[in-house]
């Protein structure tokens, strides 16, 4: 059995990863009406990681013998009136969900709940990578944004990105 406040927080988690995928869905739709599909397709497989997030979240709790709570998601609500605003609340919203896995972990940890505690180093590796690789887009937008042509190039890269689900073994 979890302790409860980790139990809770697990399944906390589970909402907020959802609503991770809303938010990069968002983006996504607002680049391909903006007919960048490149910068559209980074965010959709952004999208489909975090609802793999939240489901692996859901299994963690599961093998545990918790029930699951699936909350309401709430609409995003980031402002997108310029093409690096998605990037900006991007980076934002990565840095808000790695304080979110470090307060799960740090209440796992002080419970001695070690076991939850190794589920959760992968989450928090795949933050790290998460907040390098939004801090990767701005640099290159802001590098390369300006010019059309940089522009294009840097969309065509990110028309590149494939679906690849993540490789946690609960």
């Amino acid at each position: 059995m979890l302790d409860r406040k980790v139990a809770q927080l697990l399944n906390e988690q589970v909402n907020k990863e959802f609503y991770s995928a809303y938010l990069y869905l968002d983006f996504s739709n607002y680049y391909y009406q903006e007919g960048l599909d490149g910068f559209g397709n980074w965010y959709k497989i952004q999208a489909q990681e975090e609802r793999d997030h939240a489901m692996l979240f859901i299994q963690y709790l599961q093998n545990n013998g918790e029930a699951v709570v699936l909350e309401a998601i709430a609409k995003p609500d980031a402002v997108l009136d310029n093409l690096k605003a998605p990037l900006t609340e991007g980076l934002k919203h990565e840095q808000y969900v790695t304080g979110l896995i470090h307060t799960i972990y740090g209440a796992a940890h002080e419970v001695k709940d070690f076991r939850t505690v190794q589920f959760l180093d992968w989450f928090v590796k795949e933050q790290g990578e998460e907040e390098k690789n939004a801090e990767d887009l701005i640099k290159k937008y802001e590098l390369f944004g300006g010019d059309p042509k940089s522009l294009y190039m840097l969309n065509s890269e990110l028309s590149a990105r494939v679906y690849t689900a993540p490789s946690l073994t609960l």
